[in-house]
């Protein structure tokens, strides 16, 4: 039946036009009312505004999830859903009607809209949209049109980061609102948070946040829009597309409306706009938002109230029952009757659903929200099971309900964790608000509204850390009240405005570290810099009395002060006396600046002086003249260190006084490099390789600060990375040589083990140094690789980077050439001792004759033999067997007096013979300095003199001029031009060869040349 309107008024109009203040009014202008609300968050604040009103034992509040109903209570304040179907009130009334349109719960508006009324007054509220409905379902219902308070604008699009404050921004999917909050969050500093899915107490707890001001900016979806009063002055769309149920779709100018109305406050005016996300609203519905005219609704959604529980199938006809009155249609099956159709299905369901009252409580028991959103089919499988509880049991069985609720009874977990659990035990609320349902409704009413304030209280603490920076929303409010901000900083230079800490401070540079961006981080940062004005002052003054034990430069080029960095240095024309850049913020000014900056400077030269005090002292060096003048110069313009063959003609041009000057400040002439020693340690190249990568922007190339490491671990050699800046080994003090690069000091060391083993002379006598070959060439030994740590491809790689040249060459010839160099050598000693005998037989002969003996002792005298076997015996092994074989073809005593160990040698060597046969003989490398060819090395060596022996690259020849010039002249000495190979010959035109064994003058010193004079004497 279709009630008549008589004695029903509609107040109708947009939003802000006080409407649900006049029903408030209204009601308690009657001794009781009744007054139904679209959202449970809405009733609470309803509620809340009677209490004020008449207190709090005469309202009562009841949702499907919530029940105080006092017993003196006279109005009540109730979900639509909640609302009785039959009421003995005076006053009814029925917030926001036209969602009577909605699909989901539009039937429910409507049956309460039909049937339910007041005995003295009903009120119905909503948008002017119903009007045309309203009249013709209620004949003679009474339209009060009531205009809005204030005026709308369209604001236009904006990026969410440009919304003035106060606004509210409206997305319609959770994810969209947690992107957008947290958006907010990094940019202004935070976002309160509304969604429909929140606990009406974390709803409220947000709005609050928003109320209050301790945030900005609200994001929501929709549920702003329906009744919620809020202190909002711009309202954003983020999104125009939302999910009603059954599909993603536009909204239409109606809902819009609703939402965008939102703006504004009593007499304020509002405006409303969307972001970048969205494109710009027409000019058709930009007039009609502001304008407020939307099309009206034309059917309400209907569900028959007159249901059939004869049975199940009756029943479920009795839904499907279509409306005969033009304006309403039937609607979609809701949550509730979509749970029926499952369980009508289910033999064990409707097994028992056999008769009226059991159908009936089926019914109430498919009512039951699905605040989980999960499947149709999971929802009714909870129904079912409470339904067989209650059927065969009376009540729910509360060993099943205390599971349930202990499961959610937890509040750790994040945003996503905590909602869940609140959907949850909303369930379970509503189960324990049940008439009926529970044999102990009170306690599990109370334990369930416990533990779902806990879970909300949770939930809003985490969306109130997630969404919103405390720090910069509480000082954002303090600035806006141009109130003195209190600031001061703590031992560790944590700064604290109004006790939130708000940045670091670090020497004389505020760092903020608030979440906030854009302008309000700006605001803040000024605000703190102002409030610590005095602190720069008195930490300059601080920095000015420090000594330098509190400062120190880091190999960044930074000066550090306690730790803080307070200036960086850049390079200048003089590479010793780099520049200090203060890093301070603009608050440090005048006087207090300069005392800084002049303390730096001190500190950064006093450093540089100290650590590279040879180098400094040779830069100012007054007694230093003339060419060692530009010398020095040289050295300083490359930190201490120049190769020797660059400045190869400088160094021959200094005189020996020139050269002491310079050894006075520590330079040292070495055979590779002209150097300072005292450089060659780590602090000093420590500040060499900055200094460098200051002048050349090579703090950030690779290596850098990389080989000090290894210089200071005492390291002589290391591996070379070829990624690394070739500078840098040569500024840490080692020499770049292909796959290794060697300190400069070792290698002066290595030339002075080298350099005797190329000046040896095999005709000079005395014993060959180990190493040494023919004079010219050697080979590596042990104790080269070992002051390099090297191995001998190491050193193959480190003599060829120094420039010596090898001759490869089989070790049978080297066996051959040592065996001929030996076999000379047992020759020479041979000649040597022949001479010590007649020495002695000439000493004898001389002595006068009064019967010692001394005229007949011959070279074959036993004296001679045991002084040739003393001597021989203490030479090593090789030269024994040399001066054996040599013996053999000079005098008979020396050979008979000869030791039996060259025997034992020649075993030996006999034996180490079979062994290298067994082994694949490796070449030997015979090294020389670099320049000359393999043939020319050769040909000298067979042609050479005496003399000639041993003279390597650059030494003077017999004429004083050098080998290698003479030669290219074609000078004596020299080498002609390229031919076939020949002889070289005398001045004479004979080969010199023969000329050296006919023409060779006698040596003096020889035994023949003495005996020979004995002889001459004794025939005289």
């Amino acid at each position: 039946m279709i009630l008549s309107g008589r004695g029903v008024t509609a107040m109708l109009g947009p939003t802000n036009t006080g409407k649900t203040h006049f029903a408030i009014e209204r009601m308690v202008a009657h001794s009781s009312g009744v007054i139904g609300l679209p959202l449970r968050l809405l009733a609470r604040e309803v509620y809340n505004r009677l209490v004020e009103r008449v207190g709090v034992n005469r309202v009562a509040l009841i949702t499907g999830e919530e029940k105080i109903a006092p017993k003196t209570a006279r109005y009540s304040v109730c979900t639509v859903e909640a609302m009785p179907r039959e009421t003995d009130v005076a006053f009814v009334a029925i917030d926001e009607v036209q969602l009577a349109g909605d699909l989901e719960r539009g039937h429910i508006f409507t049956d309460r809209i039909l049937h339910l009324r007041g005995r003295e007054e009903t009120l119905l509220l909503g948008s002017a949209t119903m009007k045309p409905i309203l009249r013709q379902l209620l004949p003679g219902v009474s339209i009060v049109e009531r205009p809005r308070l204030s005026s709308l604008f369209y604001a236009g699009q904006k990026r969410i980061t440009r919304l003035p404050r106060r606004s509210a921004i409206v997305a319609f999917s959770s994810d969209e609102v947690y992107a957008i909050a947290e958006l907010i969050r990094r940019q202004r500093g935070g976002a309160a948070v509304v969604l429909g899915a929140l606990s009406p107490r974390t709803r409220n707890a947000q709005v609050e946040l928003y109320q209050n001001g301790d945030v900005e900016y609200l994001v929501a979806t929709d549920a702003i829009g329906m009744g919620l009063n809020l202190d909002v002055d711009h309202v954003a769309f983020a999104q125009d597309r939302k999910f009603d149920g059954h599909q993603y779709r536009n909204l239409n100018a109606g809902e819009l409306g609703q939402i965008a109305g939102r703006a504004g406050r009593h007499m304020r005016d509002g405006t409303f706009g969307v972001t970048s996300r969205v494109p710009p609203f027409d000019d058709e519905l930009v007039e009609r938002l502001e304008t407020h005219q939307f099309d009206p609704v034309k059917v309400l959604q209907w569900r028959s109230k007159a249901l059939d529980f004869t049975s199940l199938h009756a029943l479920k006809a009795s839904l499907d029952e279509v409306p005969r009155v033009q304006g309403l249609t039937r609607a979609l099956p809701a949550v509730d009757q979509r749970a029926l159709e499952f369980l009508a299905r289910s033999h064990a369901v409707a097994g028992k659903a056999d008769r009226r009252d059991r159908i009936e409580l089926l019914w109430e028991a498919c009512a039951l929200p699905d605040y989980r959103r999960i499947t149709p089919a999971q929802h009714a499988d909870l129904i079912a099971s409470l339904y067989l509880d209650l059927v065969e049991h009376g009540t729910v069985d509360e060993d099943f309900l205390a599971k349930q609720v202990r499961h959610a009874d937890r509040t750790d977990g994040e945003i996503d964790t905590l909602s869940a659990r609140i959907a949850q035990i909303r369930t379970w609320t509503y189960v324990s608000n049940r008439p009926g349902w529970l044999a102990d409704p009170t306690h599990w009413q109370e334990k369930t509204r416990k533990i779902e304030d806990r879970l909300s209280d949770a939930l809003h603490e985490r969306l109130t850390k997630r969404f919103v920076d405390r720090r910069t929303s509480v000082l954002m409010k303090r600035l806006r009240e141009n109130a003195m901000l209190e600031a001061e900083v703590s031992v560790n230079g944590d700064v604290f405005v109004e006790g939130h800490h708000v940045g670091e401070l670090a020497g004389f540079r505020f760092k903020a570290v608030s979440g906030a961006e854009g302008p309000d981080a700006k605001a803040i940062e000024a605000a703190a810099l102002k409030a610590l004005a005095l602190e720069f002052e008195a930490r300059a003054a601080r920095l000015h009395a420090s000594g330098n034990s509190d400062l120190v430069l880091d190999s960044s080029g930074t000066v550090r002060w306690l730790g803080d960095p307070v200036a960086r240095l850049v390079s200048t024309d003089n590479i010793l006396r780099p520049r200090a850049v203060l890093l301070a913020d603009e608050q440090l000014t005048g006087t207090a600046r300069d005392h800084v900056v002049a303390r730096i400077e001190r500190f950064v030269a006093h450093t540089i002086q100290t650590v590279l005090k040879p180098l400094d002292d040779l830069a100012n060096a007054d007694d230093i003249e003339g060419l060692a003048r530009g010398l020095a110069f040289q050295l300083v313009e490359n930190y201490g260190v120049l190769f020797r063959r660059d400045v190869a003609a400088e160094v021959k041009a200094l005189d020996q006084d020139a050269r002491a000057s310079l050894r006075r400040y520590g330079v040292r002439f070495g055979a590779y490099h002209v150097f300072m020693p005292a450089l060659l340690k780590p602090a000093p190249a420590e500040m060499i390789t900055l200094l460098w990568a200051l002048a050349n922007d090579g703090l950030d190339k690779p290596g850098y600060g990389e080989l000090i490491p290894v210089l200071a671990a005492g390291r002589t050699s290391v591996v070379t990375d070829p990624g690394y800046e070739r500078a840098f080994y040569k500024l840490a003090g080692f020499r770049y040589l292909g796959k290794r690069a060697v300190r400069i000091d070792i290698l002066e060391r290595l030339a002075d083990i080298i350099r005797p083993l190329t000046q040896w002379k095999p005709e000079a006598g005395g014993a060959r140094p180990e190493g040494a070959f023919d004079g010219r060439r050697f080979v590596t030994t042990p104790a080269m690789m070992s002051i390099l740590g090297a191995t001998p491809d190491d050193m193959e790689e480190i003599l060829k980077g120094l420039g010596y040249r090898a001759d490869v060459a089989s070790p049978e010839d080297v066996a051959r050439i040592e065996a001929a160099q030996a076999e000379r050598d047992a020759e020479k000693a041979a000649k040597q001792h022949a001479g010590v005998a007649v020495e002695t037989v000439a000493r004898r002969a001389e002595k006068p004759a009064d019967g010692e003996a001394g005229a007949g002792e011959t070279p074959e005298n036993p004296v001679a033999a045991e002084t040739a076997v003393a001597e021989t015996s203490e030479r090593p092994a090789e030269e024994q067997a040399a001066a054996t074989e040599t013996a053999d073809d000079t005098t008979a005593d020396t050979a008979e007096t000869a030791p039996a160990q060259p025997e034992k040698a020649d075993e030996a060597a006999v034996k180490d013979e079979a062994a290298k046969e067994e082994e694949e003989p490796k070449p030997v490398l015979l090294w020389r300095p670099g320049g000359r060819s393999q043939n020319e090395r050769g040909r000298q060596h067979q042609g050479r003199g005496p003399r000639n022996e041993g003279r390597g690259r650059g030494q003077p020849n017999r004429k004083g001029g050098d080998g290698e010039r003479d030669r290219a002249a074609g000078k004596p000495g020299g080498k002609g031009p390229k031919g076939p190979h020949r002889a070289k010959k005398d001045g004479e035109g004979k080969p010199r060869d023969q000329r050296r064994e006919r023409d060779k003058p006698v040596d003096p010193d020889s035994p023949f040349a003495k005996l020979a004079a004995l002889k001459a004497q004794m025939k005289r």
